[in-house]
Formats: structure tokens, sequence, C-alpha cells
């Protein structure tokens, strides 16, 4: 079916119960210019029509501008985000308002903030645009004759080591190929969509999932960062149990996997950590060591880019070691760009960051 013979329809529906229970659901309908007969009464069952109390036609545009309002707190700053008028920012307010029988905004001060209604409208709002950004974005690739899209979601320490290699790898192979890169430190449970390709952490005999099959890069060894003049700087290695009495700065906010197999390695080496700085993330732990305030342990690959000064030492009895994997969509497994891919992060994992050439 040809975009310039369809007409999109979206028809919003607000189930009953108290206004901050309210919840708004939004269906798109693409329809053909020819097609006349439809109606929201007709297409309404009896039953639906218990839950239908919103049945007209909105614009598209109009629930965008909604949405900037909402987000901006005022009408004149939509109006400047946006590029509009104030003016044509409430009409299309207004116009909404009219199409879905809904009071959506309330003054605030000096600027308007969405009722219980217009909030729940608000929310759902942004998965449709979301929707059709995806809808537009693949009728750009067709125009241009783009017909492959690859997702892939990694996690932090991967991103900063592999992902430019990985990036530039396969737009070299596949120039065409529309690239959606995303970070995501676990992978998702349940219903909903999935990456193509995950790089992730999980025990090193993983071997995937039900949708996707599992393919392991590399173990990677956590290491002590020590600080300039650090009397461990010149060893070869250290014995865990020697860092007892170090001050730790933690570098792993989530808690997540990485930092849970640091913490079943210490115990088993007879201590807990002794944290006395939390940082979020890897860059920032490492920015206190740099400054003198303590050490922190990480996975190797965390520690490929230092600051001049800081030692990475390996640690031994026992190695703390977590496993990295690719895990790809059973799917899209034989695709070229998903071959190539593995191609590349087995060529980083083998040379701990990034090929050569």
């Amino acid at each position: 079916m040809k975009a310039d013979a369809q007409r999109t329809m979206v028809i919003p529906a607000a189930t009953a119960g108290s206004a901050d229970d309210l919840r708004v659901s939004v269906s798109i309908m693409v329809l053909p210019c020819g097609f006349r007969d439809f109606s929201t009464s007709n297409y309404c069952s009896p039953t639906v029509k218990r839950d239908c109390t919103v049945g007209a036609m909105l614009d598209v545009h109009r629930l965008r501008v909604f949405r900037a309002v909402v987000a901006s707190g005022s009408v004149n700053a939509a109006a400047t985000n946006l590029g509009y008028t104030p003016s044509a920012v409430s009409q299309h307010v207004t116009a909404l308002q009219r199409e879905t029988g809904l009071v959506l905004l309330a003054r605030s001060g000096r600027g308007v903030e969405p009722t219980s209604v217009g909030r729940a409208l608000a929310h759902r709002i942004d998965g449709v645009l979301a929707q059709l950004g995806e809808v537009e974005a693949l009728a750009a690739d067709l125009r241009e004759g783009r017909t492959g899209s690859l997702s892939i979601a990694y996690f932090a320490s991967v991103g900063s080591a592999w992902m430019p290699a990985v990036a530039r790898a396969l737009l070299a192979d596949f120039p065409d190929l529309r690239l959606g890169l995303r970070l995501s430190d676990d992978v998702a449970a349940g219903p909903g969509p999935r990456p193509d390709v995950q790089v992730v952490v999980a025990p090193r005999d993983f071997t995937g999932t039900r949708e996707a099959r599992a393919h392991h890069l590399l173990d990677d060894p956590y290491v002590a960062l020590v600080p300039r003049g650090h009397p461990l700087g010149t060893e070869p290695g250290v014995e865990l149990a020697r860092l007892a009495t170090e001050t730790w700065i933690d570098n792993d906010f989530a808690h997540g996997w990485c930092r849970r197999n640091l913490l079943d390695a210490c115990q088993s080496a007879g201590f807990s950590p002794p944290f006395r700085v939390e940082a979020h993330d890897y860059p920032t732990a490492i920015a206190f060591v740099d400054a003198g305030i303590g050490i922190t342990v990480l996975p190797r690959l965390g520690a490929v880019r230092l600051p001049a000064g800081l030692t990475a030492v390996p640690i031994v009895s026992p190695t703390p070691v977590r496993s990295i994997h690719a895990l790809i969509q059973t799917s899209v497994e034989s695709a070229p760009p998903a071959r190539r891919l593995l191609e590349v992060l087995k060529e980083c994992a083998s040379r701990g960051t990034v090929p050569v050439g």
C-alpha cells in the first residue's frame, strides 16, 4: 500500500475510574484514502464502547505539540522549542482538547501543568510517537534504498573499548546498514522487543536463551588499580587478601553482576572490601584513584585507558574473572551483518581492546 494512499487515525480510549487511576490507550490505524465508511462509532463494538470514551480522529502533530507543552511546562517555552508562536501552540492544544473532549492542561503559576487525564495521555503519547518515529525511519531507509538494520546492546566498558571498532567495521562493509546502539547491562526478561545482538556478562557456561544463542568472547580478569607511588605498583601481581587493608573505592553503583562476582572472590579470600568512597562507574572511580584517595578493583577491560602514572596490577589467589558473551537472536544470526559483527567482536576480544588495522 503506497504511503500517499493512506490516512493515519489515532484513537485514544480512556478507561473508567478515578482521575488519578485513569489509563489511556491509543491505537494507530492506517486506512486507504478511499475508505470512506469508517467511523469510530462503527469501530467500537458495544463491549468496547464501555471503555471507549473518546472516538475522534486525532491529529498526530497536535499530539506532538501537546507533549512539548507538558515537557516544557509552559506554552511560551514550548513555542520557543518548536519554533512556533505561542498563539499557534495554544490553538493546537485547544483543538486537541476539543477533539478528545478532555481538559488536558491547567494553569500553574506562570506556566501550565497537565491534569491527571492530560498526564495519562502524555505518557501514552510517548509510546505512540516512538512507534511513529520508527515508521518514519523505516520509510526514510526504504526511500534511500537502505533495507537492513541491526540493533546492538552493550555494557559500558565494552562500549568504550570495542564499539567504535565494531561500528567502523560494520559501516565499512555495509554502508547502507542502519545501526542502532544502546547501553544495557542486563538481559531483558519477559515479553518485549530484544536487540538483535547483546554483549553481556554471564557465567562461563552460559549458552543463551530460548530465542538467542550465546557466543563466548572473553574471560576478563580483574586488576587492582593503584595510584602513582603505591607500593603495589611495582609488583607483577598481588594476592587478593593483601588488599583487605587498603582504602577501596566502589565503582558499581548499580551493584550488578560484576560487583557481585568481585565480592564473592573477596569472601573466598576471607574478607569483605572496606569501601570508603562510592563512585557510580569505572571512569569516576579511576579519577578518584588518580587523586590518590584509594584503590579500585575492576575488570581489565575497564582499565584499558588510564591516566599517566596509574598502574593496573593483576590479582592472583584467587583471580576474579568475568565472562563476556555475544547473545545473538537466532532470527538474525545467519544475516551477513550479524555474522560480521561476531567476527569483529571476536577480533576485539582476542586483542583485549580493538582490532589492529
